[in-house]
């Protein structure tokens, strides 16, 4: 073979097995930024999130509820917002407390667990601030059926109101019990660490 012929066929093998090995390792997930205005947060979703609202009946009155979430294999990437209007303020630990419970309580009465984690998150401005990661067994009949990672936020707003997000990672399907191990993989704290409400 010819040195040209031989340097030619070498440089096509090393393209060929450099296209192998991008589409080999191309990733499923589809990372995107999604500024929500609205909802005063930024976030990075691996896929176009779907969006659903709702009115939520609380006490004397209604409080507007936001989810914005995607869907990818096994997992569902969520964040969900609650609007508590300056008039309701003080009701803002009630129904934090009221919100953790209706999912912790949950696992624990489904045979599952509840590890909780101090973490950080981050405002726009980068300022880090103090809150608890959950990393959460769920189980049905008895048997280990999903896993889930989720922290509650609540920011105060330049009008008064109180903003509430709750963010989660849920994998169905699952066939372990290292809850905090498998949710604290590359994608799913990408998810958390790329949260920013203002």
């Amino acid at each position: 073979m010819e040195p040209g012929l031989f340097k030619g066929a070498l440089n096509a093998g090393v393209l060929l097995a450099t296209f192998l090995l991008l589409v080999a390792c191309s990733p499923k997930l589809d990372w995107r930024t999604v500024q929500n205005p609205q909802e005063r947060y930024t976030a990075l979703f691996p896929g176009k999130p779907d969006r659903l609202e709702r009115k939520l009946s609380y006490q004397e009155g209604g409080l507007q509820q936001t989810l914005e979430a995607v869907k990818v294999d096994d997992d569902i990437y969520s964040i969900g917002t609650i609007q508590l209007p300056t008039a309701q303020a003080t009701a803002l630990p009630r129904l934090i407390e009221q919100l953790q419970n209706n999912l912790l309580e949950r696992a624990k009465e489904s045979g599952g667990n509840v590890i909780a984690e101090d973490a950080f998150y981050q405002v726009v401005n980068h300022q880090r601030i103090p809150i608890k990661n959950y990393f959460i067994v769920l189980k049905s009949n008895g048997k280990l059926n999903q896993l889930m990672r989720v922290c509650w936020i609540s920011r105060t707003a330049p009008n008064g109101d109180i903003w509430i997000y709750q963010i989660s990672a849920l994998h169905t399907n699952a066939n372990t019990d290292e809850v905090k191990t498998f949710l604290s993989k590359e994608e799913y704290e990408y998810f958390f660490s790329n949260f920013y409400p203002e």
